[in-house]
């Protein structure tokens, strides 16, 4: 990447994955770049979600990838078709990091790490003059419009031919992303739909005994499935976890949107499962219904239809003693036990949120209606996304889209 001498100058604010790749689009073109951030280093979200293993996109093909972005998806489309998963990682090779595709279709780099990527991509953009502003908290503009900023040095004032906002959402606000500027945009007129919790677990009043016994255990193979608002019903397979308050994990996640929008419609949501993913309804009867001498009922489930465990526990807890009398209402809470959820857990326990900034606030370059050259990319806009890569691969791609759209207005000014 080359460096730059040029006068125009643009501030990005926040330094995760969209405020970054803004970073290199701008730099790239010989448009000098500051970038702030309120914490003490960048990237800290990026690290911590790649703890577990650095998911950074998915193979998922067309229509099915974009149709992970709900009601939001004709707005992220653009994005992903200028920088979508292949661009993503053939982007991250260039980087000296090899990936690699899962069982699943998600991809990794070969060593499942964060570190190596984000050191290897910070040195870049450092060799390329990106200048880093680090413990400078955003405070909004000075009647000048000047950005305004918190530093460990007293109050600084800044002056930019644009700004890319890539401030985050509203989770995990130890690592930066507080949703703090909701008010600093409404005071401008920029419009932002509340932060609210995605792929975030549920609370379900379970017994103190179930608690006890079972908070912490896996569910694995298990179907899921719910209705959204509308009446469609939506079917995931997967894992997920019993909590003390509730349940949660990678499968959870992924119904996390329509199970929230219940709730706010409703008051409470119900999940059903399939504890038996691999039998019928049909086969579950026959064999709950056959003859077990002298066993328990637990112990002939255990051995006619593998409830075992925390499934077993789950099915104790959830269905009814009526239910277990009766072989046709016992097969069918195997296939399809209801859970009653009735609230998601707290924002900033979510992995990511939604809400934020109305694409119908900014124009096809990501920029502000009501204030021209300043640009907004990454969570702190208005779609959401499952796990799985799709979230982080958006913020890469609409990171680059606003950095993009800096670049092009600067130029359209300049002309």
């Amino acid at each position: 990447m080359p460096s730059t001498s040029s006068t125009r100058k643009v501030a990005i604010i926040g330094g995760g994955p969209a405020g970054l790749m803004a970073a290199e689009v701008l730099i790239a073109q010989g448009i000098a770049v500051d970038l702030y951030d309120a914490m003490p280093s960048v990237g800290r979200k990026f690290l911590l979600a790649g703890k577990g293993g650095m998911n950074l996109t998915h193979t998922e093909e067309g229509a099915g990838f974009l149709s992970r972005y709900g009601t939001r998806a004709a707005h992220i489309a653009p994005m992903l078709e200028s920088f979508g998963p292949e661009a993503l990682r053939a982007w991250v090779h260039e980087l000296g990091i090899q990936t690699f595709v899962g069982s699943s279709g998600r991809v990794f780099p070969t060593d499942m790490k964060a570190a190596p990527l984000l050191r290897a991509w910070l040195k870049r953009l450092r060799d390329a003059s990106v200048t880093f502003h680090m413990r400078h908290r955003w405070l909004g503009w000075d009647d000048k419009q000047a950005l305004r900023f918190a530093t460990p040095d007293g109050e600084l004032t800044v002056q930019a031919d644009a700004v890319v906002l890539a401030l985050g959402g509203g989770s995990w606000a130890r690592l930066g992303s507080d949703g703090a500027w909701l008010p600093l945009l409404a005071q401008q007129g920029i419009d932002a739909a509340p932060l609210k919790p995605a792929n975030c677990g549920f609370d379900i009043a379970w017994s103190e005994h179930f608690k006890e016994r079972f908070a912490g255990q896996p569910l694995k193979s298990v179907i899921a499935d719910c209705m959204d608002i509308d009446g469609n019903e939506i079917k995931r397979q997967g894992e997920c976890v019993i909590t003390s308050n509730g349940i949660e994990g990678g499968l959870i996640y992924a119904l996390s949107a329509p199970l929230r929008e219940q709730i706010v419609k409703n008051g409470s949501a119900t999940l059903h499962l399939d504890l038996a993913p691999g039998k019928t309804y049909e086969r579950v009867l026959a064999e709950v219904a056959a003859g077990r001498g002298s066993r328990s009922m637990s112990s002939h489930l255990q051995s006619k239809v593998g409830i075992t465990g925390v499934k077993a526990g789950l099915l104790r807890e959830c269905a009814s003693k009526e239910d277990y009398a009766d072989p046709k209402k016992l097969a069918h809470a195997i296939k399809a036990l209801p859970l009653k959820l009735i609230a998601t857990r707290p924002l900033d326990e979510a992995i990511s949120s939604a809400g934020g900034v109305l694409f119908e606030a900014l124009d096809e370059q990501l920029m502000s209606q009501n204030m021209p050259g300043v640009f907004c990319a990454g969570e702190m806009l208005d779609w959401e996304a499952p796990t799985g890569g799709y979230l982080l691969t958006a913020c890469f791609a609409s990171g680059r889209s606003a950095g993009l759209g800096a670049a092009a207005w600067l130029e359209a000014k300049a002309n």
